[in-house]
């Protein structure tokens, strides 16, 4: 099983930073469909306080529960400092959505043990691959 499709299926609890609250923007409209496929999603972005019906957090210090994987919506000149935040928080994964890339990321991510996907569209590949959660209760 390749990372994208392992990623996908072990991990639930998805950290969207740079999500927006643009429906017209796949920022919004990928973890839309996400949490449709049934994953928890939760907004990292300052300027908003809920998105999707979810709350959301300023940062992913923030986040006051676990996260498995940090999907990152973020250009790529961002994206080192997200992920030693991912790190930092102990998640899984570090996702860079399609069209970011970062081998100083990717770094960061591979040395402390986290699985790393980048440059893949986490909304196509989760259509792709069939990938559904049972809906979380509570």
């Amino acid at each position: 099983m390749d990372d994208t499709r392992r990623v996908l299926t072990e991990f639930s609890v998805l950290a969207v930073v740079g999500m927006s609250r643009d429906p017209s923007k796949a920022a919004h409209s990928v973890p839309a469909g996400l949490k449709a496929a049934g994953f928890r999603i939760v907004p990292v972005n300052p300027e908003a306080i809920e998105i999707l019906g979810e709350p959301a957090f300023p940062t992913l210090a923030a986040i006051p529960f676990p996260i498995e994987m940090v999907l990152v919506f973020r250009p790529s000149s961002f994206t080192p400092d997200i992920a030693r935040q991912a790190v930092a928080i102990g998640a899984k994964a570090l996702w860079l959505q399609q069209g970011i890339y970062s081998s100083e990321a990717r770094r960061i991510a591979k040395e402390a043990g986290l699985q790393y996907v980048e440059d893949r569209c986490a909304g196509v590949e989760t259509a792709l691959y069939r990938i559904t959660k049972r809906p979380l209760s509570g």
